[in-house]
């Protein structure tokens, strides 16, 4: 008879299972609190050359890769490739303009919240830690006919675009809510903020962003978003 799982092997064998766990399911959130378990669950996963992913702007935590386990995993090829879970290049596009549209409003937003509670409470005797507003509470959404109207033609038109959202969702990246694209739970994990919000607002792509913002969202096209698909999510990541 096997001896019973410990708390970390659980929660290892669930991330696993499911690549990706809300930050408020019962084991992250004793892993979040407890020093000791995070660190063992990080030793296991690291024995498999995987590591655990959490970012406090972001409601999920996840699996991936450890640094010196790609090379192995994927080549050479791989690792000089513009991504690693086998996207076409216009959805590495679609990827980067989605994160642009949702995730750096949202960390807008969560900054100014969080900034606001603080100032609100400013004349409490006993100053208390103000938490990030959760991603749920402020992340925004993108309109499907106002993404198809706004970069349909540069991302491969209607046929094509519809094929990488999908794609993308199935990777977790976003979500589809009727007609408007909404943060999956990896779209915040696995693209690496520091690095590609600085490339992104100081570079070609800030001046597109703002007109973007800047359109109402079209409600005279036919366009219809694309049915959402049964496969599952493969167990990659981004570079």
């Amino acid at each position: 008879m096997s001896a019973p799982l410990d708390d970390a092997a659980l929660l290892v064998a669930e991330l696993l299972a499911r690549r990706w766990l809300p930050r408020q399911h019962p084991k992250v959130r004793r892993a979040l609190i407890d020093a000791d378990l995070w660190s063992t669950v990080q030793d296991r996963l690291a024995q498999v050359g995987l590591r655990l992913i959490d970012n406090v702007h972001a409601d999920h935590v996840a699996v991936a890769l450890l640094r010196p386990a790609e090379s192995a995993v994927f080549g050479e090829s791989g690792l000089n490739s513009h991504n690693n879970v086998d996207l076409p290049r216009d959805a590495v596009s679609l990827l980067v303009v989605l994160w642009s549209l949702i995730i750096l409003p949202k960390r807008e937003r969560q900054a100014a919240r969080a900034s606001g509670a603080e100032s609100t409470g400013q004349d409490e005797m006993f100053k208390t830690h103000r938490p990030l507003p959760s991603a749920a509470s402020v992340s925004g959404v993108v309109s499907y006919r106002s993404l198809l109207a706004d970069f349909g033609v540069q991302l491969g038109k209607k046929t094509r675009m519809d094929g990488n959202l999908r794609r993308l969702s199935n990777h977790g990246f976003i979500v589809f809510r009727g007609d408007d694209i909404t943060e999956g739970p990896l779209l915040d994990l696995l693209l690496d903020y520091d690095t590609l919000a600085p490339r992104i607002l100081d570079g070609a792509l800030s001046d597109v962003l703002l007109q973007a913002r800047a359109i109402v969202p079209a409600g005279d096209t036919d366009a219809e978003p694309p049915a959402a698909d049964d496969e599952q999510p493969q167990d990659s990541q981004p570079d």
